[in-house]
């Protein structure tokens, strides 16, 4: 007698069990095998920022200058304020560490602290292009959004601490003492800083494409040594 088959929906004796079927993975969530992406967003994100402001830079921004969907921002960075941190954390204190490093290894001379802050400064603005635009839009610009990073977590270890090693100077007779302290450290930032941002504008009123951030420095340095009343210390033996 042939032997019946199997009801339909019902599996034979013979056969294996089913096999298991992959858990279904949450829309926006990576898989166990992907890449990091967070790199790539917090780029992302920093690029839209220095372009469009950060109160005007939406996720959907993000998401669609990093070539991925907003859920996925989502799982990396949760919301818009968590991933401006992560941003602030991730790259631009990073880029500024650089300065405050060069503040605290120049010591007590006046001339190589303020040749360091210079020359450091350039070498952070050709690696960071990003940051001028970014300072002049979020920290200088009312209503910035970096301005209590800068009061905060920035100008204590870089600006404070520099405007004290020039009170100290003056103290000790050393650097010119119509000086204010703090306005030197004011009118640093604006021989360096603040060229670069405009760099757009003053190259093309003077047709100077040829000048870079070396010759910002240069002239930057050159300015302060008379005012100073001292020697600056830069590009010596």
């Amino acid at each position: 007698m042939a032997r019946r088959a199997p009801p339909a929906g019902r599996r034979s004796t013979g056969a294996g069990p089913a096999p298991a079927r992959a858990p279904r993975r949450r829309r926006g969530r990576p898989g166990a095998d992907a890449p990091d992406l967070r790199p790539r967003l917090l780029d992302a994100a920093l690029a839209c920022y220095t372009a469009k402001g950060i109160a005007a830079t939406s996720l959907r921004d993000i998401a669609r200058q990093a070539g991925v969907t907003p859920a996925l921002l989502h799982y990396y960075f949760g919301d818009g304020r968590q991933l401006l941190d992560a941003v602030v954390a991730e790259r631009v204190l990073p880029a500024l560490a650089p300065l405050r490093d060069a503040v605290e290894q120049a010591g007590e001379d006046i001339g190589a602290l303020v040749a360091a802050f210079v020359d450091t400064m350039a070498a952070v603005i050709a690696r960071e292009t990003w940051l001028p635009t970014l300072w002049v839009r979020e920290v200088v610009s009312e209503g910035g959004a970096l301005r209590d990073l800068l009061a905060e977590r920035v100008a204590p270890g870089i600006a404070v601490a520099m405007a004290q090693r020039f009170a100290a100077a003056q103290a000790r007779g050393r650097l010119n003492p119509a000086l204010d302290p703090r306005l030197l450290m004011v009118s640093l930032i604006g021989l360096t800083l603040f060229p670069a941002a405009g760099a757009p504008i003053w190259r093309r009123v003077f047709d100077a494409e040829e000048l870079g951030m070396d010759d910002v420095c240069r002239h930057a340095l050159a300015l302060l040594d008379r005012g100073l009343e001292l020697e600056v210390a830069h590009g010596k033996d």
